[in-house]
């Protein structure tokens, strides 16, 4: 048992949270910082969150996990809104966001996403043009989310290898 909480704890809990970052990419359905996350809550878990900056630590990723969910959906609708989309029209594209993700895994949820919010805009204001500025500005506060839970995944990584090296 103590081999597995050396050496082999260490790397499931890596590999569990390389997965996370990179289903940001390939599988945006899944919660990618939530996954993340999971792995130093597993690490903690089994091996005992035994010293002062471990706890620290993962209070810290906890912290990381739970803006960056939160941010996530903000950033999305920001760009829309700044352009005069509707709340509502806003709030249906996410959720068709994530119908699109059930259906059409890796790129359905953002392509249905910014369809929905076109043709809400459209219909709520008759013009394409204004339409296509709200989604423009939706599918760059997408991208823009992408990059910040990336940046956090990495950042949580990192934290995750420094207590298992330095504050173990």
């Amino acid at each position: 048992m103590e081999i597995l909480t050396q050496v082999g704890l260490p790397i499931i809990v890596l590999t569990l949270m390389l997965f996370g970052l990179f289903s940001l990419i390939f599988v945006p359905i899944l919660p990618s910082l939530v996954i993340i996350w999971a792995g130093p809550l597993l690490f903690g878990l089994l091996s005992g969150f035994n010293t002062p900056a471990g706890i620290f630590l993962f209070g810290l990723i906890t912290l990381l996990m739970i803006a960056g969910s939160l941010v996530d959906n903000l950033l999305m609708g920001a760009g829309a809104r700044r352009s005069g989309a509707s709340w509502t029209a806003i709030t249906i594209a996410l959720a068709a966001g994530m119908l699109g993700s059930l259906f059409l895994p890796i790129f359905g949820g953002i392509l249905l996403s910014l369809v929905a919010l076109f043709a809400l805009e459209y219909y709520r204001q008759r013009s394409w043009r204004s339409a296509l500025e709200s989604t423009k500005n939706m599918a760059v506060g997408c991208g823009w989310a992408v990059v910040m839970r990336f940046g956090l995944g990495v950042v949580m990584i990192g934290l995750y290898l420094g207590w298992l090296f330095w504050f173990r």
